[in-house]
């Protein structure tokens, strides 16, 4: 479902990620992330994968949505929106209050989404990453 959340994008040549990764990172005495899959019938249309989240801000745990994606076969089925709500309640369960997320700046449609599931656009903040060689090139800094 990656694969097709990253075609939907366009962005397929930046997908890197293999099942490997995601059995590694997913699984174990410490996952990285969890996910919950949405099923039609018996077949899997959509996921939310997420992992915990700090503000110092507000001094609470959160959940950081990293990805949603729900297959156009079964788009405006609600879907989503219940993905949303059980990862919300997940992280209510574990005394989290609060949902993150960023969205691809193109992707309109789901800023449409989100904003309709009462998230709000944070204009406050940028969003700023580092990867790849540049992120190792980082974290040798630390060594010297």
């Amino acid at each position: 479902m990656v694969a097709d959340l990253s075609a939907f994008l366009g962005e397929s040549e930046k997908h890197q990620a293999s099942i490997a990764d995601y059995e590694r990172y997913g699984f174990g005495d410490k996952p990285k992330f969890e996910c919950v899959i949405a099923e039609h019938g018996s077949e899997a249309v959509g996921m939310c994968l997420f992992f915990d989240s700090f503000s110092t801000w507000i001094g609470r745990p959160g959940v950081y949505v990293q990805d949603l994606y729900v297959s156009d076969k079964v788009r405006g089925l609600g879907l989503g929106k219940k993905l949303l709500a059980h990862v919300a309640s997940i992280g209510q369960a574990r005394g989290c209050a609060y949902l993150r997320l960023s969205v691809d700046a193109d992707n309109v449609s789901a800023q449409k989404f989100y904003e309709s599931c009462s998230l709000q656009w944070s204009s406050s903040e940028k969003v700023y990453a580092v990867r790849n060689e540049a992120f190792f090139a980082l974290a040798a800094l630390d060594a010297k």
